[in-house]
């Protein structure tokens, strides 16, 4: 744990540079192998050419409701027009249900060819079970494979080896409704925004009429979990595990799960917080029925192509800090990548459509469909053209951004963390203390 810990926290630091460098990167020079055509210019006939039509089975998180599904179905069209090769799509939306049933088909023998999936703790079950080929092992027959990729940005699986060809990375801070922020006299928080502030904002908030905070802690307390716990840490200490409720670690978790109670009980929750899903909370911030979302990059394309007339409604702000956190400090990585199963390597038709499929999605130009405001690992950086006001703010916002690290949650166990969050409506209610929470989770952990 310890050594995912100083690889995360040195990913961290460049990621850091990366978003104060701002969002352009190199933008667009000349792009090496991989960044092109599908294939990327791969000078090994390796794993023979495939047959004149191929069908890859992949599976992303890119589901409908993704604000990236569009760019993501731009790009398959533009690799199968390009090789003639079909992409059998089984995408669907990224939540804990559809993690499983990824797991669930490498268990099983029906995983796809292809995978687009997350780079942490997630992947390590089929990781150390052999049914993924690492990068090293590609490039033994496909020089170029992800070469336009820093190779210090590739994720480390537990066995030491890279595995997935990063996509864009995220960002997680705090989306704002301007229109109801104006109506209730309180002003867009800047980067030394205070928990203090915080409070005395969502009480007026809440007095007018309005839901300062749009969260559903039926379906993804996650967001205000990282961050209570960092305002009660440090930035630096936000990957650290408890090994007891009682350590200090343990103690910071629970102090973050009881900011979350505070909250529910002044109030500052929708109604129906407990039972509502994700999407219906999105929406009460969308029409402007509550002020406050905590949420990531991706939800920015989200209110791109469902909200697009009245984007001039919604900002990028901060999320409030106490203690030694900053409000400029958030939470962000390149937290997925596309892997190749062992299933389609071994099998002489996929091989190569599978490592071709890979590079075309991962190349400079199709990446930079899919980055606004993103990090990413590319040496020339994306190129994003034509930023909408939302997207602006985005920028903005990252332009004083003064530290990222990732989510602890994505470092512990799928079990630990299904029965963290799950506990989390037991102790705003108080059925449940913040202490037996945080022990419960990490005796599965």
């Amino acid at each position: 744990m310890k050594k995912n810990r100083l690889l995360a926290l040195a990913l961290a630091g460049a990621l850091t540079m990366g978003l104060l460098a701002g969002c352009g990167g190199g933008g667009g020079g000349g792009q090496t192998g991989g960044s092109g055509t599908p294939g990327g210019g791969d000078k090994s006939n390796s794993g023979g050419q495939p047959s004149a039509s191929v069908e890859l089975n992949v599976v992303t998180s890119y589901g409908g409701d993704d604000g990236n599904r569009k760019q993501y179905e731009a790009a398959v069209a533009s690799y199968e027009a390009a090789t003639g090769n079909k992409i059998m799509d089984a995408s669907a939306t990224s939540n804990e249900e559809w993690k499983a049933k990824v797991l669930t088909d490498f268990q099983t023998g029906t995983e796809p060819d292809v995978l687009f999936f997350f780079t942490n703790a997630d992947a390590e079950p089929f990781v150390s079970a052999g049914k993924v080929v690492d990068i090293a092992t590609i490039r033994a027959s496909y020089p170029d494979y992800a070469d336009n990729m820093r190779d210090s940005m590739l994720a480390v699986a537990q066995d030491g080896k890279n595995y997935a060809v990063p996509s864009s990375g995220f960002w997680e801070n705090m989306f704002v409704n301007t229109k109801v922020l104006a109506d209730c006299g309180v002003a867009v928080p800047g980067p030394d925004y205070t928990w203090d502030q915080f409070l005395a904002d969502c009480e007026t908030i809440k007095a007018k009429g309005y839901a300062p905070i749009a969260c559903s802690l039926f379906e993804v307390p996650h967001y205000w979990f990282e961050f209570c716990v960092m305002n009660n840490g440090t930035l630096e200490g936000q990957l650290d595990i408890p090994a007891s409720a009682d350590d200090a670690v343990g103690q910071k978790w629970a102090a973050g799960l009881n900011d979350i109670k505070d909250l529910y009980e002044k109030g500052y929750f929708p109604v129906n917080t407990l039972t509502a899903t994700d999407a219906e909370t999105v929406d009460l911030f969308a029409v402007g029925e509550a002020a406050f979302l905590i949420d990531g990059s991706w939800k920015v394309n989200y209110f791109v192509d469902n909200f697009g007339d009245q984007l001039s409604d919604y900002a990028i702000s901060y999320v409030p800090a106490k203690g030694q956190r900053k409000a400029s400090e958030a939470i962000g990585g390149i937290s997925m990548g596309y892997f190749i199963t062992k299933k389609a390597w071994d099998d002489p038709a996929k091989q190569k459509a599978a490592v071709e499929f890979v590079q075309h999605m991962t190349s400079d130009d199709v990446m930079s469909t899919f980055v606004t405001t993103e990090v990413t690992a590319l040496k020339n950086g994306a190129s994003p053209s034509g930023l909408n006001p939302l997207q602006q703010a985005a920028a903005d916002a990252n332009a004083n951004i003064t530290g990222v690290i990732g989510a602890v949650q994505d470092t512990i166990t799928g079990e630990a963390k299904a029965d963290l969050f799950a506990n989390v409506q037991n102790v705003v209610t108080g059925k449940m203390s913040a202490e037996d929470a945080v022990a419960s989770a990490i005796a599965l952990n």
